[in-house]
């Protein structure tokens, strides 16, 4: 059986010490602090990034460099005979791209998967990816699975604050400054390629219904699924992690059988929406 290394980056919110327990391996994540670099989970913490973010620095998230993408695939070829590299969404980042065409040079032993994930749904993906390679397949037959899957899954995040959306250039100032006067709390969708708008809510309870329901509905009308018994539901957060917990206690009484789990969101992510931030997830299970 051949042997099939899975490699992702830190925009799935896998730590080095998770990949390290879970025979994963993680590329570091770049993220520029008033043009100082840093790399996410290594000596980068989300603290610290919340933090300056606050203190109002010049943050921009980045890709990771092609040069230690090209020299983690030569290390692990050393010790495995194909790897699987799982980069950010294609509609988030060039990451994916720039190394599509550097995998050329290795007559298919690396194959980039284009899966349109971020945070906690590059996660799953990740991991289906190793349950696939224990399993046998193949990377072609890795990265085959994980592309025609790749809309089988949704975010949506109740965003806590308009400044970072504004400050990023997603909304106008004026929008930001209406919504704030009526304390506005956008409701934002992850599918596939972008971060794009959904819904409007006037009080936390109100989005995170809408959530709850949205949710209800992909699984339903998505996939079939209307008691989530093939879906793995999941939870993020920027920095709210007491809010978070009691909306896992609202979504555990709706969906009793589920192991909830909850992650930060990425850096990236976390970038875009700031501090307050509260994202449920649905995930159609890969069966092998």
């Amino acid at each position: 059986m051949r042997k099939v290394a899975i490699l992702t980056d830190s925009n799935s919110g896998i730590t080095q010490e998770e990949a390290k327990a879970n025979g994963l391996y993680v590329l570091p994540t770049p993220v520029y602090i008033d043009d100082e670099v840093f790399y996410e989970g290594v000596d980068l913490t989300t603290e610290t990034f919340f933090k300056r973010q606050a203190e109002g620095a010049d943050i921009k998230t980045s890709m990771p460099v092609m040069g230690d993408v090209i020299d983690r695939w030569e290390e692990l070829l050393k010790e495995y005979d194909e790897v699987v590299y799982i980069p950010l969404s294609s509609g988030l980042s060039g990451s994916y791209n720039a190394a599509l065409m550097l995998a050329d040079d290795y007559d298919g032993k690396v194959q980039v998967v284009n899966n349109q994930r971020i945070s906690v749904t590059m996660k799953i993906s990740v991991y289906e990816a190793k349950k696939m390679a224990d399993a046998g397949k193949s990377a072609a037959e890795i990265r085959e699975i994980l592309e025609r899957t790749r809309f089988e899954s949704t975010i949506y995040i109740m965003v806590d604050t308009l400044e970072y959306l504004k400050k990023g250039g997603r909304i106008t100032p004026a929008v930001a400054a209406i919504g704030s006067l009526l304390k506005i709390k956008p409701v934002l969708q992850i599918r596939g390629e972008k971060l794009d708008s959904f819904a409007k809510a006037r009080t936390i309870k109100q989005g995170k219904q809408i959530m709850l329901d949205a949710i209800a509905k992909d699984m339903t009308e998505g996939w079939n699924d209307p008691e989530g018994e093939h879906t793995i539901i999941a939870m993020a957060h920027t920095q709210n992690q007491e809010e978070i917990e009691k909306f896992k206690e609202e979504a555990q009484q709706r969906w009793p059988n589920h192991d909830i789990m909850i992650d930060p969101l990425s850096l990236v992510v976390s970038g875009h929406i700031g501090p307050g931030a509260l994202a449920i997830t649905c995930t159609k299970k890969i069966e092998l």
